[in-house]
């Protein structure tokens, strides 16, 4: 069985060894589990999510939180709650992968969902 669909993995192995910008992991009816990595220099992208509260915690690297446009060094072993309806973005400051786990609730991408890239990411989001 793909690893998308079992109910107990080694979420800091898979977090570590994943190279895609986002990758859902784990869906249930209520929430969502996805890593996602972002390059050094580059972002999550500033979005908000209306009805959908987001737990990121992070696993290796740095970065800087934006949360409505106030913001604030992250690392590896933090962890940021985005409420609904908050403005964020999250940007890699360091010179290595910054590497996260990210939950939602409810769940915000299709289950299975593998985007290997941010310009793949947004197109994806672009079209739903």
């Amino acid at each position: 069985m793909s690893e998308e669909y079992r109910d107990q993995v080694d979420i800091m192995r898979l977090a570590r060894e994943s190279d895609d910008f986002r990758r859902v992991v784990m869906t249930g009816e209520k929430l969502q589990i996805v890593l996602m990595t972002i390059p050094p220099g580059e972002e999550i992208g500033a979005e908000s999510h209306v009805g959908h509260d987001q737990v990121l915690l992070f696993v290796e690297g740095s970065g800087e939180a934006v949360l409505e446009g106030e913001r604030s060094a992250v690392s590896a072993g933090e962890l940021v709650l985005v409420r609904s309806g908050v403005h964020h973005n999250f940007l890699n400051t360091g010179d290595r992968p910054l590497r996260l786990i990210t939950a939602y609730a409810p769940p915000e991408h299709p289950a299975g969902t593998v985007h290997t890239g941010k310009a793949e990411a947004d197109a994806a989001e672009h079209d739903h």
